[in-house]
């Protein structure tokens, strides 16, 4: 009787002991590559921080020259963190991350780079989920339509002009992806409204790396 009860409990410790030692070696695989992960995902970063402003325009490490700001109109609660490209210690742009729920299929996580002067250096695009062939022209691989708000500002065109041509503007949209084609825009404007309202504390001539401002004290618009 005994024999029969250890014969027949001998698999479902066996399968204990595997469920373990292979929960353990996930463990151990996500620890080993966690540093490599991330790694990539800094590179990955410099790199697209680096494409939205033209070769030698800027001289220090982008990725390193970073401030903390609380803006709700950059789509996040919580700060964020904002990119400086220097030349000579003269801030050439504020890169800053900008998130749109209003995607066709969910969030879009954009980087816009504004000089002082309160014009665009460039747009690109850090994580999305729109549809392939469609709404997935927004990253510059694909397509070049974000190249299409270079140079733009907040009176390049005027406040009615920030929509896509169907709604009345002045920007293209991709076709077949509207949807996708309003958020961006409507994201890339907020991010212009939050630069101005800061500007002088952004763009200040003294600043600690690293540090981070209040929330403007004005209302947002």
């Amino acid at each position: 009787m005994i024999k029969d009860t250890l014969d027949f409990s001998r698999p479902a410790v066996q399968l204990g002991v595997f469920a373990l030692v292979a929960l353990g070696l996930l463990g151990l695989i996500d620890w080993l590559s966690a540093d490599r992960i991330a790694a990539n995902q800094r590179m990955t970063l410099r790199q697209t921080l680096v494409s939205l402003l033209p070769a030698g325009s800027f001289d220090n490490d982008v990725l390193s020259d970073t401030l903390q700001i609380q803006d709700a109109r950059l789509g996040n609660t919580a700060p964020v963190t904002v990119y400086f490209a220097r030349q000579k210690g003269q801030p050439v742009a504020a890169i800053l991350p900008v998130m749109s729920s209003d995607g066709y299929n969910g969030k879009i996580r954009l980087l816009v780079a504004i000089r002082p002067d309160g014009v665009l250096a460039g747009v690109r695009v850090l994580e999305h989920h729109e549809t392939p062939g469609l709404g997935d022209l927004i990253e510059t691989r694909k397509s070049g339509w974000i190249r299409q708000f270079t140079g733009r500002s907040l009176t390049n065109p005027d406040g009615s002009g920030w929509a896509v041509k169907r709604d009345g503007g002045e920007f293209d949209q991709l076709t077949g992806a509207t949807i996708t084609s309003r958020a961006v825009v409507s994201a890339v404007h907020l991010a212009l409204d939050v630069i101005r309202d800061r500007r002088d504390s952004v763009f200040r001539p003294s600043r600690t790396t690293g540090s981070r401002l209040p929330e403007p004290g004005s209302a947002h618009r």
